[in-house]
């Protein structure tokens, strides 16, 4: 069948879903630069596809780029991915496994076939367990991104490092952000929050346990969307959590966090912090690419990174 009409009739058969988006109808003006397609499974535990888009088109949406690279199904219009290369979404047992996506490290709240590609956004796709977790609504595996917002056409958001503990460990924070292109602020923890601003926020958990939102870091992951939480007053430990939320691992003196959170619809929020300074400094080691890439979120111990959660078992 000729490319045309096989394009036709698929979007008679399919609706506008993933059929017509993949038919090349008005492509529309370029946006100059390159974006990136990652695709990976269990919490970014397994890479499946790592792709570069160069000069993406206004039709170029999450849906279609990712229909061009890899074998997909979909859902309820063609509007939701069922499966990537045969992996499906399903129940299996008690658990629940599926498809999310995240553009330049938030987790989408639209569609797919409803999100543009633009030059400098990184979008990524993970199978995972979301049993213990439906939501995880900011991860660090696209780093620099949320904080360098470096995607075409979008209006930068300040970034400020509220220091609560150790001026060193916050100017190296900043010193982190800006290499990786994120001018930060650095303010005092007990200034008023300014609401439009990306907060980064530093110090040892004796002093961020206050904070209204870092709080949740005490709770289940259904709460922070971080599979690690912080336990003990006097002497915390930070607990290295599974993607079932069990602990996998105890960690004590010297153990480093860096996680990102949000509340609602409010800029994202970058953690900075451990059990101790010492935990605290050791996280800031974390900030770079090498330590952060398709994680969800990284904790330090005795040198060791532990990516989070730790996955212990490929999903069924």
């Amino acid at each position: 069948m000729r490319p045309r009409l096989a394009c036709a009739v698929a979007a008679l058969v399919l609706g506008a879903g993933v059929a017509a988006a993949g038919c090349g109808f008005g492509e529309g003006e370029k946006s100059e630069g390159e974006a990136t397609l990652t695709v990976t499974r269990d919490y970014g535990s397994e890479s499946m596809h790592e792709v570069t888009i160069a000069d993406p088109t206004e039709a170029d949406t999450v849906i279609r780029v990712l229909d061009r690279e890899a074998e997909i199904t979909t859902r309820y219009g063609g509007g939701f991915v069922q499966s990537i290369d045969g992996l499906e979404g399903k129940i299996a047992g008690d658990r629940s496994l599926d498809w999310f996506f995240f553009v330049n490290g938030i987790e989408s709240d639209r569609g797919s076939a409803d999100v543009a590609v633009r030059a400098g956004d990184r979008i990524w796709w993970d199978y995972r367990d979301w049993t213990d977790a439906l939501r995880t609504p900011v991860v660090l595996g696209s780093w620099p991104e949320p904080f360098a917002q470096e995607a075409e056409g979008d209006a930068a958001n300040p970034v400020k490092v509220e220091c609560d503990g150790g001026r060193e460990a916050c100017e190296l924070v900043a010193e982190r952000l800006a290499d990786a292109g994120a001018e930060a602020t650095i303010v005092d923890g007990d200034a008023r929050p300014d609401r439009k601003a990306m907060r980064v926020l530093v110090g040892p958990w004796s002093e961020l346990r206050d904070d209204g939102l870092a709080a949740n870091l005490a709770e289940h992951p259904q709460m922070s969307g971080v599979f690690a939480r912080f336990a003990g007053d006097d002497d915390p430990e930070l607990l290295a959590l599974n993607e079932r939320a069990q602990p996998a691992a105890r960690l004590g003196p010297g153990a480093g966090l860096v996680a990102g959170m949000r509340r609602g619809v409010d800029p994202p929020t970058l953690v900075v912090t451990g059990t101790d300074p010492e935990g605290v400094r050791a996280a800031v080691e974390l900030l770079d690419e090498d330590s952060l890439a398709n994680h969800y979120a990284v904790a330090v111990a005795d040198g060791e990174e532990l990516a989070l959660p730790v996955v212990e078992a490929e999903s069924p």
